[in-house]
Order: structure tokens, then sequence, then C-alpha cells
């Protein structure tokens, strides 16, 4: 039993290990495209869940509807982020995040 402890553990720290290599990838690429863009908040916001919502940004950074959706639209532009229309929602996802999460 606890041998099975022992390695749900160290499977655990593995993917804690490769979501801060994935935030730290994703951080480099803001970064290089706009340091006006990056912001800690902005980062792990798009690490909570694997999707983020205009209204998440909004909320999160305390900005305009509109300046939210621009920063996505740049965040899917530099491949970070990949949108897709859900109902009435339009939904952001972080696909690499998403991929990491669904294979582990």
């Amino acid at each position: 039993m606890l041998n099975g402890i022992e390695q749900t553990a160290n499977q655990t720290i593995q993917l804690i290990h490769q979501i801060n290599e994935l935030m730290q990838q994703a951080a480099n690429d803001i970064q290089t495209f706009s340091t006006k863009l990056y912001s800690k908040d902005l980062l792990e916001t798009l690490f909570v869940h694997p999707y983020t919502k205009i209204e998440f940004i909004e909320k999160r950074l305390n900005i305009t509807r509109q300046t939210a959706s621009k920063h996505l639209k740049q965040l899917e532009s530099l491949g970070i982020l990949h949108s897709t229309k859900l109902g009435n929602s339009k939904y952001f996802i972080n696909h690499r995040f998403y991929d990491l999460l669904s294979h582990s």
C-alpha cells in the first residue's frame, strides 16, 4: 500500500514539474511577443483550468471586456490558446495544458 502512495506522489510531483515548465514556456512566449501583455496574473489565469473565457480574464485582471478579448486573441495568435465556440460562449483552450492533463 505504501508503494502505491509513493508512486502516486511521484507521478503528482512529475506532473507539477511539467505544468511549471509549460507555464515558463508560455511566459517566455508572451514576454518575447510583448512585455506589455505579460503579467503574472494573466499567466496564472491561463493555468487555473485548461480553458478560459473573456469573463475570467476581465475579472482576474480588472480590465475591460474589450481589452480582455484583445489579450486572448493575441495569445491565440501566439499559439498558446485555441478558441472554440460552444453555444453562446467562446472558450479559449490552453491546448498544451489540456493535453498534459488528459494524458497523465
